[in-house]
């Protein structure tokens, strides 16, 4: 995994997590279910890279 794969997938992690917090503190459903979308595919990307590295080591 890349450095810049690390920074892009710890970057859509926070964002997630914001918008996950923001969408609690406005009673926004919508919001809060985008938030948890975006930290599960950044949790589903690191996984991909994490074979992908053992698979190549």
């Amino acid at each position: 995994m890349g450095i810049g794969d690390k920074i892009d997938n710890m970057k859509d992690d926070a964002v997630g997590k914001a918008k996950e917090a923001a969408g609690k503190a406005k009673d926004d459903e919508r919001l809060e279910a985008e938030g948890r979308l975006d930290q599960s595919e950044a949790d589903i990307k690191q996984a991909a890279e994490k074979a992908k590295d053992a698979f190549n080591n």
